[in-house]
């Protein structure tokens, strides 16, 4: 038996509903990563790069058949315990940002709405964000880049544009306003929060660092699944 995590939208990959807890799920035929087969994550951070949804489901399964550093395929997986993550994906997602506040000048506001996720102050932390970004790289660039960072919080292949602008100041910023940016940038709420982790983690500095912060990172992560199961037992 193995207890894992996964993530799960309305519905099954491939159309079938959710079971309900306690009953085992089976793939009959073949079974291949990636492609078929019952997929989970030994750790729940691992877990955000494949969401569909943000019900995070803890797993038991069995008949492992392949592994990959975060994620595995199996035959059977039965759901013992789920939740809907939005609230917690939203507090780590500013958690994150707030790793990285003292690279930058972040306006008061934006702070204010990192530490206590206040909805009332979301429109005016996402305008000061906005602001500090344009003022970071210019008014002509920033401008630009800021197009770009818009089309990347609903696109995660906009992830490029964010690299490309650079600094770590910049990164806060983008971070910040990633937090700020309300329902538009969460349609995918795994990948915001996956690549907040992410860029939180690398732009603070080079590699050790940033694998320092990874880690960091994945067991804040670790804590907040553990405690909402918890509550939810």
């Amino acid at each position: 038996m193995t207890i894992a995590y996964h993530f799960c939208g309305d519905k099954l990959r491939d159309g079938r509903p959710i079971p309900p807890d306690g009953e085992w799920l089976v793939h009959d035929g073949p079974v291949m990563i990636c492609e078929t087969g019952l997929h989970a994550s030994l750790h729940p951070f691992d877990a955000l790069t494949y969401t569909p949804g943000a019900t995070l489901c803890m797993v038991e399964c069995e008949d492992i058949v392949d592994e990959h550093d975060d994620k595995f395929v199996c035959r059977r997986r039965k759901i013992i315990a789920r939740f809907d993550a939005t609230d917690m994906l939203w507090e780590m997602s500013r958690w994150c940002a707030l790793q990285v506040i003292h690279l930058w000048d972040a306006p008061d506001v934006v702070r204010q709405y990192l530490e206590t996720g206040d909805e009332s102050l979301w429109a005016a932390a996402w305008a000061a964000a906005r602001d500090a970004a344009w003022a970071a790289a210019g008014d002509a660039a920033g401008a630009a880049a800021w197009d770009a960072a818009r089309a990347a919080a609903g696109d995660a292949a906009g992830d490029a544009a964010w690299d490309a602008a650079g600094d770590a100041a910049w990164a806060a910023a983008r971070d910040a306003a990633r937090a700020a940016a309300g329902d538009a940038a969460w349609d995918a709420a795994g990948d915001a929060a996956w690549a907040a982790a992410r860029d939180a983690a690398w732009a603070a500095a080079g590699d050790a660092a940033g694998a320092a912060a990874w880690d960091a990172q994945k067991a804040k992560f670790a804590q907040l699944v553990d405690a909402k199961f918890a509550d939810a037992a």
